[in-house]
Parts: C-alpha cells; structure tokens; sequence
C-alpha cells in the first residue's frame, strides 16, 4: 500500500448500495402529481423510467444488492483510491490528516458513471431503445454517453449552452462514445423553442435541458429518459463512494471523520460520499457534514423548503426541495454542474434537520483552493470538486489555529483537464465574483406553486 493511498481490492468492494430512507429522521415528503395535487404513483413514472429503477426510487429497505453484470462494470474502475493529501497538509501546515476520494479514476473523469451504468442497465433491461438527458458542464453527459455506449443503446445529450461554449472537450467526449449533444435550449423541442422566443440569448439552466430531455423521452416510446442527480435512486447508486471509503479510512487507522465534505449542485455525488456516514451521526458520532455551493446560485444557503418543479417548463412533478425558483436562470459560472435551481430533496431534508451544514462560495475563492490543490497534490480538480477543496482548506486551518488534529475526508468529484480554459480566466485576473442578489430570487420564487408554503 503506498503511502499516499488506500485501496481495496475487488474482493473488498461494496456489492449493495446503501439506501438512507431506511434510516431519515422524519419520513421524505411525496412528490406531488402537478394536476391533482396528489401524490405521485408507478404509472405517473413509468412514461420516461424502467420499473426497477421506479422500485428503488420508493424503497424503503436498508440495502438494495448490485447485480453481477453490474458489478462487472464498476470493476472497470472500481474500487477508487482513497487518497491522504499529505503535500496539501504541509503547505498548509496544518495537524489536520485531509483525505479524498478520488472518483477522477473513472472513465469519464467523474464520480457520475456511478449511476449512468446503473441506469442504463435497468433500461437495457427493460427493452428501451435510446436516453435522453441534460447536463450541465458536461460530466454527466459524457459519462451516460460512456454507459450508452456500453450497452449499445442511442444517447441525447442537451447541453446547457453556456457550458456548451465554455466546455467544447466535453462534447467531444461525448461524440466519441457516439452521444449526441445539442445546445440548451434549441429549436428540437416545444420547450426549447418556448424559452429562445422568450430570450433568444439565454444562456440556458439546467432546469431548461431537463424539459427538453423530458419532453423527448415522453413521446417516445422507445426513449427513456434519465437524470444524473436529485432523485433518490441516483443517490442510492453513488452510495458505493462512502460505503468504499468507510472500508479504507478503517484501513488507514482511523475511527471516523471528523468532517465530510461534498459540493452540492443536484447533491448526487456530497450524498454519494456522505449519506453511509449519516447513520453515525444519528447514531451520536461526533461528525461535521458540509455540502458546498456558489454564491452565484445559493440554494442551500439561501432558498426556501418548498415544493416545486424539477424543471422550467413544469413538466416534472412537484417535489419537497430547496429552490430558486423552477425558472430561475443563474449566471454563467464556470461551476456548471452546480447551476441547478433545486437540490435533491434527500439531501434537503437533511439541511432542514439540521443535519447538514451548507456553506456558499465566491469563485474567485474557490479557483485559489483549486490552484493550491492541483500544485501541491498535482492532479487539476474540476471547478465544482474545487468548491469542495476550499471548504476541506478552510476547516484544515480551523484545526491549526485551534491545534487539533482531526480527520477531514472529501469527495474529488471529477478532474479538471477539459477546465483549463476557466483556469487561464483566473490565472490572468479577469474571473469575476457574482454575489446573487435577493431581488433575483425573489422574482424566481413567484412563480413557485404555493403548497405548504
């Protein structure tokens, strides 16, 4: 075992995935049917997903068990390493021991493959001919192209179009696992149309490619459709991230983190890593949990608990969430995987409990974490991994200036290698800090359906 890294061996990894509905502290709220104000069913889902992944979006039970074929794919890259960032500890001098996860190792570059596989296998599964999706600054896009491919099975990619531009190597990514990628919103879908006769030069949200995704798997009969965060199945299958991590840090000595970190912009892969760790808090374990954000799109620092839609055109059900705003439209940070209105109601129950602590970031502040990670440990993060690093930065010097020496354990969600050019922006000075103003998201929240409110 090499210093700097803990590993499994495939023996050692997780064969179930870990469902903490079998462990809230207050029951999740039902997703409501928009028309009746009721309650959500199987049949209301099964227009764009399989019936197993309706099953586990519901269930209750603890441990929900991996099939082999399945299993055979993670092992492609799975177990990830575990890593101690020891260099990061030295410049920082710090007695804090800072580790991470890293889920770069995966064929797309991210943890999102974790669930595009999973997804797709129950599609396969179940007869389904082609995917659409959104994505945001292209992670998930690339790694349900990745999946599709695998399985042979056609993939539609809506890109939301500030990333589109920002991020072309995604893209590309996604062309050479045969993905299809148009720019959100586009002229291919009502919705898409909708929102350019509305403002020809939005530069789209992800709210906007989730109707146009939607929409494509709803008439279709032969299309599915699937989302790379929020819902609670996506969750579920990132669960194989804490269930690894827990196995290591006992390999490298240590009871339990002290602190668990995880960037927030649907909460797939903060809830991958922390959500097998809940448990031990509610169970009295003395354990900080942080989801991050931007400050550009604060909602979990700064939207209300309500019901609303998952997308802008309202073509989801109604669910129990932090929000914006279901039309708020955020500005074009280079963190576009956290530029979604919402967040997963999982993880927003958790907030609400008080169980999770969410922290918001100016982008200027996070580029300077990210720069300090990729040159001391090397590796370049992505801009949303890099919301993660400053806050295990900022809680590393909480513990120097109060000399303690706690266990802090993050998720390196993605590596930044297709990012550079939104390195080259702060590098040279030009990358700006935007602070939401409240007048945008009071004008974002009026059109929020008011149930419960």
């Amino acid at each position: 075992m090499e210093e700097n890294k803990i590993l499994l061996s495939e023996k050692e990894m997780p064969d179930k995935w870990y469902n903490i509905q079998a462990d809230l502290p207050v029951p999740l709220k039902p997703a409501l049917n928009p028309a009746t104000g009721k309650p959500i069913g199987p049949e209301d889902l099964s227009v764009i997903f399989p019936m197993e992944l309706i099953k586990q979006e519901v269930s209750l039970e603890r441990w929900i068990e991996i099939p082999d074929e399945l299993m055979d794919v993670y092992k492609v890259w799975r177990p990830a390493p575990l890593r101690r960032a020891r260099r990061l500890e030295k410049a920082l001098g710090t007695p804090a021991r800072i580790y991470y996860k890293d889920e770069s190792v995966s064929p797309a570059g991210s943890h999102k493959p974790n669930t595009a596989v999973a997804q797709v296998y129950y599609n396969k599964k179940a007869g389904i001919k082609k995917i659409s999706t959104e994505t945001g600054a292209g992670q998930w896009g690339s790694a349900l192209s990745f999946a599709c491919n695998l399985f042979g099975i056609e993939c539609e990619v809506y890109m939301v179009r500030v990333s589109y531009d920002q991020k072309p190597y995604r893209k590309f990514l996604m062309h050479l696992w045969n993905g299809k990628v148009y720019p959100s919103p586009s002229d291919r879908t009502e919705s898409g149309r909708a929102i350019l006769k509305e403002d020809p030069n939005t530069p789209g949200s992800l709210g906007i490619a989730i109707s146009e995704a939607v929409e494509v798997a709803a008439k279709s009969k032969d299309t599915n459709y699937a989302l790379g965060s929020v819902l609670n199945h996506v969750l579920l299958h990132q669960s194989i991230i804490g269930l690894e991590a827990k196995a290591q840090l006992k390999k490298a000595g240590e009871k339990h983190p002290d602190v668990i970190i995880g960037c927030c912009g649907g909460g797939s892969n903060f809830a991958g890593l922390s959500f097998p760790f809940v448990k031990d808090k509610l169970d009295g374990k003395p354990i900080k949990i942080i989801g991050t954000e931007p400050s550009a799109c604060p909602t979990l620092t700064r939207a209300p608990y309500r019901y609303d839609f998952g997308d802008t055109a309202g073509m989801t059900p109604l669910i129990m969430m932090h929000t914006l705003g279901h039309k708020f439209v955020p500005p074009g940070i280079h963190a576009g995987g956290l530029r979604y209105h919402g967040m997963a109601p999982l993880v927003s129950l958790l907030v609400n409990q008080g169980l999770v602590e969410p922290r918001a970031y100016r982008q200027n502040s996070v580029f300077e974490a990210a720069v300090l990670f990729a040159r001391t440990e090397g590796t370049v993060p992505a801009p949303e991994t890099a919301h993660a690093i400053r806050a295990a930065v900022d809680e590393a010097l909480r513990c120097k200036a109060e000399n303690r020496e706690e266990c802090i354990i993050f998720n390196f969600s993605g590596h930044g290698h297709f990012d550079l050019a939104a390195y080259d922006v702060y590098l040279s000075g030009k990358l700006k800090d935007l602070e939401l103003p409240q007048s945008a998201i009071d004008k974002a929240l009026k059109d929020v359906p008011c149930i419960e409110c």
